[in-house]
């Protein structure tokens, strides 16, 4: 049983020599300060003092390379950016291989089909023209807003394993592979529009909006977002819709390499309708349709999960549980709803309390790449893993490459508990 410190942490084994459905294995760990305590330095601990045999990947540590994505209680996420304080306190930690792919071993799977799925997409850029001298795109371009967050992708799979019809349908691309199609398709500078759209939207429509992706998404990307972006775009562009060339899974063709084990193999499926829908939408939508459908797509599923998220007063502790003279970190639990779907949200909080009536709440999400910042009471600064951010007790920056001082989040203070105001 897991306790305040103490936690359980199961962790799933797969070997390829042994084969078979692979299990879990069990570990203890003290873990006396969850809130700056990450999954991966949970699992580099149990492979350092515990079993060294545990295989998992890991490179920037600091939610850049996607490569330590994983299923963390039930959720995807990545190990580097997920806190032992995210999650639910004296309860046990379960971390096992994304679903959808291929496990290598324990915790490392194949992505070799998330980057063939991958190049069905077109990710790379073709100019429409060539050009001596560079384009100049201002920052607040409106094309360039529309795609700001979605080029943020880092590849880690999360999307993917999350999506329920990954499962269902061999010849879906994916949310990732989407995405990156989105961007592209709505950078009028690209010059592979047709084909770009041609490819991407019979996988479109094998989306059931269910905002599975967008949910577990570690950089905030909407993937739900970019297939309706591009589901309207081809409401538009109806005349340019050709047929292509069918997918191998769609001729019911066997994935070229075996794996090594037949629970571990690549997903075959059986032959699905091709471009069924893509006739449908070719014969049953008129021009005099096209404007209004149109219409009706983009504003019930695009711009919703373009608006701002509304804010609202969440408890925080008793004014009175808060030591003056002292930072402290305190747990935030609550719910905000994105678009069409309500997420959970565990965080922290910093609260730095000078006096009876001085009270300074900062957000403990880091400025420069969102790493968790927490106050280091013996270099009297807070830091965090965001190589080597630093800021000092008024959350001005002062070691690293964070482009803004701490966030100040809005307080008040009623019945005795202290509220903070978020998204």
């Amino acid at each position: 049983m897991s306790t305040d410190t103490m936690r359980t942490v199961r962790i799933f084994r797969y070997d390829p020599k042994v084969g078979g459905e692979g299990h879990f294995d069990t570990y203890q760990l003290d873990i006396p300060k969850p809130e700056i305590t990450t999954i991966l330095d949970v699992l580099l601990r149990i492979q350092k003092e515990q079993d060294p045999t545990i295989s998992f990947r890991f490179a920037c540590r600091v939610n850049m390379c996607g490569s330590c994505g994983m299923v963390i209680n039930g959720r995807e996420g990545l190990g580097c950016k997920t806190n032992v304080s995210d999650l639910p306190p004296n309860k046990d930690i379960t971390l096992r291989p994304l679903n959808h792919f291929p496990v290598v071993k324990d915790l490392v799977v194949d992505m070799g089909p998330f980057f063939e799925k991958f190049e069905d997409s077109l990710p790379f850029f073709e100019p429409k023209e060539q050009r001596d001298e560079p384009y100049k795109i201002r920052p607040d371009d409106p094309n360039r807003v529309a795609i700001g967050m979605s080029t943020d992708c880092i590849a880690c799979g999360c999307c993917v394993s999350s999506c329920t019809m990954v499962n269902n349908h061999g010849n879906y691309a994916g949310p990732a592979s989407l995405t990156r199609a989105f961007t592209l398709l709505a950078d009028e500078r690209d010059g592979l529009f047709v084909p770009r759209l041609n490819r991407a939207l019979d996988s479109c429509y094998h989306c059931r909006t269910e905002l599975n992706c967008t949910e577990v998404c570690p950089k905030n990307i909407s993937g739900t977002r970019a297939i309706k972006f591009i589901q309207r775009l081809a409401l538009k562009h109806l005349k340019d819709i050709k047929p292509i060339a069918p997918h191998p899974f769609e001729e019911g063709k066997p994935v070229d390499a075996p794996a090594p084990d037949p629970a571990h193999a690549k997903y075959s499926y059986e032959k699905t309708p091709g471009s069924s829908r893509r006739n449908f939408l070719m014969a049953a939508v008129g021009v005099g349709s096209v404007a209004a459908l149109s219409c009706v797509l983009g504003k019930a599923a695009v711009s919703p999960t373009t608006e701002k998220t509304k804010l609202q007063w969440v408890d925080v502790a008793k004014v009175d549980d808060i030591p003056v003279g002292e930072i402290r970190a305190f747990p935030l639990l609550y719910k905000r709803t994105r678009a069409f779907h309500e997420e959970p949200v565990n965080t922290t909080v910093l609260i730095r309390r000078d006096s009876a009536d001085d009270i300074i709440c900062y957000s403990n999400t880091c400025p420069h790449l969102g790493c968790a910042v927490s106050w280091n009471p013996a270099s009297d600064r807070f830091e965090c893993a965001c190589h080597g951010g630093a800021f000092d007790r008024d959350g001005k920056v002062i070691a690293g490459p964070p482009p803004r001082p701490l966030t100040r989040l809005p307080f008040k203070v009623e019945g005795g508990i202290l509220k903070v105001e978020v998204a």
